[in-house]
């Protein structure tokens, strides 16, 4: 069997499957006695890679194997092949699942305890049937809670090869963004300092922070001396309106006379 043959046997797999194909799959599709190398499917593989560069859909890699799909750019138009609305998931889940990606094993008491909430039984229920979250075992400590892990599926789910490719903290720096690319709702509001674009929450600070904002204000200004003028000492003294920082002394006497002003 010839590599133009291999590579057509292949590709075809790969549109028929519906799911990511391992290396292992692909040598089961061929008889013992014209079965190919790993070597030969690997140069296959980026050969089909190859010809689908500057095409709407490619051959990538995710932690289950190999697939063939859509490209992102083209998403929008594919996706109204389907009448179905996509699942929609919410804050606490999505946030469940984060803290058992990068905490892993990690037991429901923990996940709560960093969340500073109870995590709904619906939530793990449904990261169980969705097969992002698998029980990989129970800590050693009394009751036994069991220990949750991320699958295969979620990081074919996510387009990753495998954990180590999920961003650092460091590189996630918008999450407002991020909030509208998962459809997440802000518990605190459209009007929280969260949310609040940057340009917004430094040259207008919220309520909460006036004060604070004031005060530092304050601080960077150099105090100026103060200087009492008594009715006595008017005459010899400038007219209190030319003197910066002024305090008169009888405030009646201010407003009757209208000479004398506080700076």
């Amino acid at each position: 069997m010839n590599e133009a043959q291999i590579k057509n046997i292949v590709e075809a797999a790969l549109m028929a499957s519906g799911k990511p194909l391992s290396i292992d799959s692909m040598l089961s599709l061929f008889e013992e006695a014209d079965r190919p190398e790993s070597k030969t499917i690997r140069e296959v593989i980026e050969k089909i890679q190859a010809d689908y560069t500057d095409r709407g859909i490619k051959l990538n890699q995710v932690a289950s194997g190999y697939r063939i799909q859509v490209r992102p750019a083209y998403s929008a138009w594919v996706s109204r092949l389907w009448q179905e609305r996509p699942p929609r998931y919410s804050r606490a889940l999505m946030e469940t699942i984060a803290l058992i990606a990068y905490r892993q094993p990690i037991t429901r008491g923990e996940i709560e305890e960093i969340r500073g909430v109870s995590v709904s039984t619906n939530i793990i229920k449904t990261l169980l049937e969705r097969g992002w979250a698998r029980v990989v075992g129970h800590r050693d400590v009394p009751g036994k809670p069991e220990m949750f892990g991320t699958t295969r599926e979620f990081l074919d789910y996510f387009d990753l090869k495998s954990l180590d490719e999920l961003p650092t903290l460091g590189e996630i720096q918008d999450f407002d963004s991020l909030n509208v690319e998962l459809d997440l709702q802000d518990p605190n509001g459209p009007a929280s300092v969260r949310s609040m674009p940057a340009a917004v929450s430094q040259n207008t600070p919220s309520e909460e922070m006036s004060g604070e904002s004031t005060a530092v204000q304050t601080a960077e200004i150099e105090p100026q001396p103060l200087r009492v003028v008594s009715t006595e000492s008017a005459a010899a003294e400038p007219p209190a309106e030319n003197l910066p920082g002024s305090i008169a002394s009888d405030p009646d006497s201010v407003e009757e006379s209208g000479d004398k002003s506080i700076a």
